[in-house]
C-alpha cells in the first residue's frame, strides 16, 4: 500500500485551543441574565422585619434595595396622641433587646425640657439597667452572627448569659423584654432586695461564657475568613452616612457619648471604649466583644457604689403621690386623678437630646406645646444610618458577604421604622 494511502492516526486534541475553543463558543450562544432573589422580610440571614431585594451576576451582587415598611410602627405619631408617661410602652418596642436604653432616652430628653435633675439614686438605677440591656443587645448581635456563619455553640453561650440578665430584668422590671421601667423624674421602683448580689453572679458566670465565644470565633479560620475584609466601610464614608456606635469605633472614630458628653453619673466609673481600625465585620465583632466586658465593668462599679436615697423628684405635679396619700387625703388623689388623665404639663418648648444606645446614638427630638401630651416626637435612631449604606458597603461584593455584613451591622426593624 502506497503511504499515501495509509490511514492517518487521530491527532490529539490540544486543551487549550479546541475543547477550550468549542466551549467558549457554546457559551456564547447560551442566554443569560442577572439574578434577582428576595431576602426577607422573613428570612433567617435577616432576621428582622426588613426586605433585601438582591440582583445577582453569579455570586456578584450588582445592585441591592433595602426595603422597610413590613413592621408599621406609626411610633412618633402614636406619641403625640398620649401623655408623656404613656409614651414609655411606645419607647419599649423601638430597640426590643434594649429597652430600657429607650425608657431612660427618651426620659432623659423630656426632663430636660423641664429642667428637672433626678435623684442620684435614680441616676445610678438607670446606668445599671442601660448597661444590662447593651449586655443583652451585643449578646444577640455577636451570637446571631456566630450561628448563622455556621457556630452555634457560640450561639448557646450567648443565649445563656443573656437569659441570666433576663431573669435579673424581670426581678427588677417585672418584665423580660419591654419593661417601661423608667418614669418622669426618676425610676418606677427601688431595687428588689438581695438583687444586686445575683447580678454579681449572673456577671461572674457571663464573664466566663464572653471568654468561650472568644475562643471559638475570634481565632475561627472559617469565622476570621468570612468577617477579615468584608463588609468595609471608611471612616470618612460611615461619618457622611451618619453612623454612630460600635459600627462607627470600629472604623477608628473613638466617639462614644458616654464619654463625649457624659450624662447621669457615667464621669465617676473606670471604663474604656473599644476602637477598631478597618471598619470590616471583624472590628465591628470585636468592638462589640469587647464593650460587653467593659459594661460588666461599670455594673460592677455602680452595683459597689450606689448610694441610699429616693429614687424620684418628690413632686406631685410630676411624680405620682404614694398611695397612702392618694388614698387618704384630697390633695393626694386630687394630683393622681391630674396626672393619669391629663398628664405631666411638660413646658411650651423643644429640645434635643440624645444618650449613647447599644448600637450609637439615640437621640430625641421633643417639642411641648405646654400641655400633658406632646406636640411633636422625633426619634434619631441608630439603626437606620447603617442600614442605608448597605448598598455602598456591599455592592460589588459576593453574595456570602452579605450574611455576616447584615449581622454586624445590626440593624433593629422597630427603631428603624419609627
Amino acid at each position: 500500500m502506497a503511504d499515501h494511502a495509509k490511514p492517518h492516526a487521530p491527532e490529539t486534541p490540544n486543551p487549550d485551543t479546541d475543547a477550550y475553543a468549542h466551549e467558549s463558543e457554546l457559551e456564547a450562544h447560551l442566554q443569560t441574565k442577572r439574578m434577582v432573589i428576595n431576602m426577607g422580610p422573613s428570612h433567617p440571614a435577616t432576621h428582622g422585619t426588613v426586605r433585601l431585594k438582591v440582583e445577582l451576576e453569579g455570586e456578584t451582587i450588582v445592585k441591592i434595595d433595602p426595603e422597610i415598611g413590613f413592621l408599621h410602627r406609626g411610633f412618633q405619631k402614636s406619641c403625640e396622641n398620649v401623655t408623656w408617661t404613656q409614651c414609655l410602652p411606645y419607647t419599649d418596642r423601638l430597640n426590643y433587646l434594649s429597652a430600657m436604653m429607650n425608657n431612660f432616652g427618651f426620659l432623659n430628653a423630656v426632663e430636660k425640657l423641664i429642667g428637672l435633675e433626678i435623684p442620684e439614686r435614680a441616676q445610678y438605677i438607670r446606668v445599671i439597667g442601660s448597661e444590662i440591656h447593651r449586655l443583652t443587645d451585643h449578646l444577640t448581635c455577636v451570637g446571631a452572627t456566630g450561628l448563622e456563619l455556621g457556630g452555634f455553640a457560640p450561639f448557646l453561650f450567648a443565649m445563656e448569659f443573656r437569659e441570666l440578665l433576663h431573669d435579673r430584668t424581670a426581678e427588677l422590671t417585672g418584665a423580660r423584654l419591654t419593661t417601661s421601667f423608667g418614669r418622669v423624674g426618676g425610676i418606677n421602683r427601688d431595687l428588689p432586695e438581695g438583687w444586686i448580689q445575683k447580678v454579681h453572679k449572673s456577671l461572674d458566670r457571663g464573664m466566663e461564657l464572653i471568654d468561650e465565644m472568644d475562643g471559638l470565633l475570634t481565632r475561627n479560620r472559617i469565622f476570621v475568613d468570612r468577617t477579615k475584609g468584608t463588609g468595609v466601610i471608611s471612616a470618612e464614608d460611615a461619618i457622611d452616612f451618619g453612623y454612630t456606635g460600635p459600627a462607627l469605633r470600629a472604623c477608628g472614630v473613638n466617639y462614644d457619648i458616654r464619654k463625649a458628653k457624659p450624662y447621669w453619673v457615667y464621669d465617676r466609673f473606670d471604663f474604656k471604649v473599644p476602637v477598631g481600625e478597618h471598619g470590616d465585620n471583624y472590628d465591628r465583632y470585636l468592638v462589640r466583644l469587647e464593650e460587653m466586658r467593659q459594661s460588666i465593668h461599670i455594673l460592677r462599679q455602680a452595683m459597689d457604689t450606689i448610694p441610699a436615697g429616693p429614687i424620684i423628684v418628690d413632686d406631685w405635679r410630676i411624680a405620682l403621690p404614694p398611695k397612702p396619700e392618694v388614698y387618704g387625703t384630697i390633695e393626694g388623689v386630687m394630683s393622681h386623678f391630674k396626672l393619669v388623665m391629663e398628664g405631666i404639663q411638660v413646658p411650651a418648648g423643644e429640645v434635643y437630646d440624645s444618650t449613647e444606645a447599644s448600637n450609637g446614638e439615640l437621640g430625641w427630638y421633643i417639642v411641648s406645646d405646654g400641655s400633658g401630651r406632646p406636640y411633636k416626637v422625633h426619634v434619631r435612631a441608630p439603626g437606620f444610618p447603617v442600614l442605608a449604606a448597605v448598598p455602598h458597603i456591599i455592592e460589588g461584593k459576593m453574595l456570602a458577604d452579605l450574611i455576616p455584613t447584615f449581622d454586624t451591622i445590626n440593624m433593629i426593624g422597630g427603631e428603624v421604622e419609627q
